[in-house]
């Protein structure tokens, strides 16, 4: 099944406590793109960059299988280029540059090709340019995705309420789940939420897994401990698309697949932080991967048998 996937694609710097990075690849669609291609079978995306972005770039996303048909290239302009520095932690981090360049005017063109997408992941973007490509859309996708950020909350909430009405699942993390909803308890939070459109609620809890919601059933994925963190940047971006990629490549849109999806997007998220940027995504083989997945199966199961 196709996916269609909006976002963007950008350069990255980044400093951790294990090192730091010059300008590489980056941006939420790129890695949704990266991680969704171990699973879905026609990916294709739309974006936009700078003539300053690397073809071998766009090369390397094409034989990944990702559609790059949609990607505008404004020859003489720059790509969108963000710089953060990580604390020890590695759950907070500085912002030291943010320069908008080609994205902060970025008008969705959809390709005729890519019309009649049976699945929609809006990476986080501007609120008004997720709705431009829900109404550009000839025929609704089965399932529609979207990830957004406390940023758009603090300066286009009308816009994101209005975004949230179209879609069938928000990803987002538990500090932005509080804020949109004004509650501190992810239960309470993910009511209110719910009730704003998304039928479908997750929550990530970076190190402390994920949380599902649908109705009034609730599923816990937790985060597999690892020896090293070099990057978590993009790891959300990382676990959209392996969660999207791999309901496309079931073609089923239900909370049993929707939990399993959560497994698929938490195996993928697990190696994204395993080096800088998008590096660890580029040379995964399947088998590291479904080994990856069995790793969560193994820690989310237990016998128990109970008596009377």
């Amino acid at each position: 099944m196709s996916l269609l996937v909006i976002g963007s694609v950008a350069f990255d710097a980044i400093e951790t406590p294990f090192g730091k990075t010059d300008k590489i690849i980056g941006g939420a669609a790129t890695y949704i793109s990266m991680a969704a291609s171990y699973f879905a079978d026609r990916i294709n995306l739309v974006s936009v960059v700078g003539g300053d972005f690397p073809v071998a770039d766009i090369n390397r996303m094409e034989n990944m299988g990702v559609n790059t048909k949609g990607l505008q290239i404004k020859d003489g302009e720059k790509s969108f280029f963000w710089s953060g520095r990580y604390h020890n932690d590695m759950n907070s981090r500085d912002t030291l540059v943010t320069e908008l360049n080609v994205l902060g005017y970025f008008d969705p063109v959809i390709p005729e090709e890519y019309q009649n997408c049976d699945y929609l992941m809006l990476g986080n973007l501007s609120p008004d340019v997720q709705l431009k490509v829900m109404e550009r859309i000839h025929n609704r996708p089965k399932l529609v995705a979207m990830d957004t950020m406390n940023f758009w909350m603090d300066v286009a909430l009308d816009d994101l309420k209005k975004a949230m009405k179209k879609v069938d699942v928000l990803i987002i993390n538990d500090e932005e789940a509080r804020q949109l909803s004004g509650e501190y308890s992810l239960v309470k939070a993910s009511r209110v939420i719910r009730d704003m459109g998304p039928r479908y609620l997750i929550i990530k809890k970076g190190e402390h897994g994920a949380l599902l919601f649908y109705e009034e059933n609730v599923y816990f994925a937790p985060a597999l401990p690892l020896e090293d963190v070099f990057d978590p940047t993009g790891a959300g971006d990382t676990f959209a698309g392996g969660f999207v990629g791999y309901l496309a490549s079931q073609d089923r849109v239900d909370f049993e697949h929707m939990k399993r999806g959560v497994i698929f997007g938490s195996a993928m998220a697990s190696f994204c932080v395993e080096k800088f940027g998008t590096e660890r995504l580029q040379d995964l083989q399947m088998d590291e991967i479904l080994h990856r997945i069995n790793a969560f199966i193994d820690l989310t199961q237990v016998d128990i048998s109970l008596t009377s």
